[in-house]
């Protein structure tokens, strides 16, 4: 597989995962608590504008995970990134959002929607693990030179 279509694979496998992990977790599972929570004030959410975040993120993570990804062992790679990015993301998701939203138990949404992001993103970065592999050593070179700085990206 080409660098590009690894991207390609990458973002789609993303705004996939994330769709359905999303959407049965909050929409689905745990629906009703969530609507007891009363964060979530519109009726019905605007689909595209969650999918648009989603491209962004998903665009984002996968040029990065290759850059980041240098241990060599995919499966642990992936899970490492996946925490890294859902605590990067979980921190303004779960506690800027309990900061500054009304809801009717801060505990119940910080434990709740904090176990979505360590759910959701470990799966995803094992998910990018497996799509990048283990890189050959003629494919490293010039990913490690670019993390070197030493040369661009193609």
């Amino acid at each position: 597989m080409t660098r590009t279509t690894r991207l390609a694979v990458a973002m789609l496998s993303y705004v996939i995962l994330t769709f359905i992990i999303a959407a049965t977790w909050h929409l689905v599972v745990f629906k009703p608590l969530y609507d007891k929570l009363a964060i979530f004030t519109r009726p019905q959410p605007i689909i595209p504008l969650g999918i648009a975040s989603m491209l962004v993120q998903a665009g984002v993570f996968a040029f990065l995970y290759p850059r980041c990804a240098v241990d060599g062992r995919p499966a642990r790679d992936g899970l490492l990134f996946g925490l890294a990015t859902g605590l990067l993301i979980g921190s303004y998701a779960v506690l800027a959002d309990g900061a500054k939203l009304q809801v009717s138990s801060l505990s119940t949404w910080l434990v709740l929607e904090g176990a979505y992001y360590l759910f959701q993103f470990p799966i995803v970065g094992l998910v990018f693990g497996l799509i990048y592999g283990v890189p050959s050593k003629a494919g490293t070179a010039p990913l490690e030179a670019e993390r070197r700085g030493m040369m661009r990206s193609p």
